[in-house]
């Protein structure tokens, strides 16, 4: 039987600033991606139409957004969006971030339906990112930003299941265990 992990340890707050960490965003990140906001502004109409359009054609996707608010729905993507060129990557940020992830575990999403429209979203900061006087580290800064929603994205969804899975076995390293197959 293998040891425990060391990252086993860290959760909750922890796990958010871990992930900060990890991505290394510098201020100058901050600063190229802030100024690209207006521009960023701009393609928030055609990105979420975009988002939506993909998703409508699909039918398991469909079957979510069925009966919602869809200009609800529509401005909770474009904020999502702008968020990530706020400039400010700090916990506040990746605890809002956690909480999207956490509505879509809530819905019963499966994660792999949001992990697919992260072309989508990488496509426009691609564009916005060549508006910028410097596009490679405009680019470079936006997906570490993309980066690290991702994984506190996935945060949401593992959070979940250790949870399920610790109250079923009787604890988190035994499910971890389980989950490990150790």
């Amino acid at each position: 039987m293998s040891e425990d992990r060391a990252s086993w340890q860290i959760k909750d707050e922890e796990a958010l600033d871990e992930l900060i960490q990890l991505m290394g965003l510098r201020s100058e990140d901050g600063a190229i991606l802030q100024a690209l906001a207006p521009t960023a502004a701009a393609y928030g109409p055609t990105l979420t139409k975009t988002f939506y359009d993909r998703l409508f054609a699909h039918p398991q996707t469909a079957e979510y957004l069925q009966g919602m608010d869809m200009q609800r729905l529509h401005g909770m993507v474009q904020e999502w969006f702008m968020g990530m060129f706020q400039g400010g990557y700090d916990r506040e940020y990746a605890r809002r971030r956690l909480y999207i992830g956490e509505v879509h575990v809530k819905v019963g999403l499966p994660v792999r339906y949001p992990l697919a429209m992260i072309d989508v979203v990488m496509s426009f900061g691609d564009q916005i990112a060549q508006a910028s006087d410097q596009p490679a580290a405009a680019l470079q800064a936006f997906q570490k930003v993309l980066t690290l929603d991702i994984a506190i994205f996935n945060q949401a969804y593992e959070d979940n299941q250790l949870r399920h899975l610790a109250e079923l076995v009787g604890g988190e390293r035994l499910a971890r265990r389980l989950l490990t197959g150790t």
